[in-house]
């Protein structure tokens, strides 16, 4: 018997692709590829400021010698860049631990390069963690940062990480011209093959609370609103990343991830540099309490989650969350 079709039937039917697993897999349009993650690192440079950060499950700040176990470790798993943060054993008004040859940045960059040469190693270019008053520069006579002379400091810094043998410097200061300035220099010096990348579109954020507890550097007074971005503006963010190529910018970033996806798609739309996104402190702390209270699958919610930041146009993600990630996709 021969039944005949009826005209409500649909004739396109999306669901065929999605079936089993492999057609799933077969049309997917986005992966996250390990290659294409950063994980941050913390680094101590006093054995009693290591340890675990309460405020972020399953991060913790190590000693020089405990970072290069976590980049082999890393590194061993697929993830082969680190993005490295320091806490330094002084601090003082015009952050001199920052630039100093051998501060724990410096000294970080040197051994995990030593240890593992084909490792690419970024380092974080900013003031907040070396300041007594934790805010991104040097003060004027008014209390105010100062945008000039904190530039100046951000050159000092990105040049002896140049000569630790670093491969990307990152300002994250959002300092007006300091990838031109920071350009000039390394490629005064000869370091014409250390990179650039800028914390572009970097928002004054909400979601910075537990790293400032991780690296020390909450602001003693004020905020960083007259220097970070508003959370409102959009169209600001591209101009910004625009400054950032045209002064010599190889990588530009948008910095939280999730809140600002829409800004990352704009940004991809607009430019042909890679792009980065930084899955922040308060993005990855917030997953893992609704994780512990039962409240979310973590697994599929981190895939859920970096996917995002691909889907948006990011080629680089940099994310607490690397770590794991690759151990389950390696």
């Amino acid at each position: 018997m021969i039944v005949e079709s009826s005209a409500r039937m649909p004739l396109v039917r999306p669901r065929r692709l999605r079936r089993n697993a492999v057609v799933r897999g077969l049309v997917r349009e986005h992966r996250v590829d390990v290659d294409h993650l950063v994980a941050p690192v913390f680094v101590a440079e006093r054995t009693a400021d290591a340890g675990p950060v309460p405020s972020m499950p399953g991060v913790a700040r190590f000693p020089v010698d405990g970072a290069v176990d976590e980049a082999r470790q890393l590194f061993g798993l697929g993830v082969k860049s680190v993005l490295l943060f320091g806490i330094p054993a002084r601090k003082d008004a015009i952050a001199s631990s920052a630039y100093d040859p051998n501060g724990v940045v410096q000294t970080a960059i040197r051994a995990i390069k030593s240890a593992l040469p084909e490792m690419t190693v970024v380092a974080d270019v900013c003031n907040c963690e070396y300041t007594d008053h934790g805010h991104c520069g040097v003060l004027d006579s008014k209390g105010e940062v100062d945008n000039d002379a904190s530039v100046e400091l951000l050159v000092r810094t990105a040049v002896t990480y140049a000569e630790a043998g670093v491969d990307v410097v990152a300002p994250s200061d959002m300092m007006d011209g300091r990838v031109e300035a920071i350009r000039r220099a390394l490629d005064a010096r000869g370091a014409t093959d250390v990179a650039i990348l800028a914390y572009s579109a970097k928002y004054a954020s909400a979601f910075y609370g537990p790293f400032r507890d991780a690296a020390g550097s909450t602001p003693q007074f004020g905020d960083r609103r007259s220097y970070q971005m508003d959370p409102s503006n959009a169209r600001e963010a591209l101009r910004e990343i625009a400054l950032d190529i045209a002064e010599g910018a190889d990588l530009v970033m948008v910095k939280p991830a999730l809140p600002y996806l829409d800004v990352v798609r704009a940004a991809r739309d607009a430019f042909d540099v890679p792009i980065a996104v930084y899955n922040v402190s308060g993005e990855y702390a917030m997953i893992k309490a609704a994780v512990a209270n039962g409240w979310l699958d973590g697994e599929r919610a981190v895939d859920e989650v970096l996917t995002s930041f691909v889907r948006a146009g990011a080629d680089v993600v940099i994310t607490y969350f690397a770590k794991e990630y690759a151990a389950r996709h390696a």
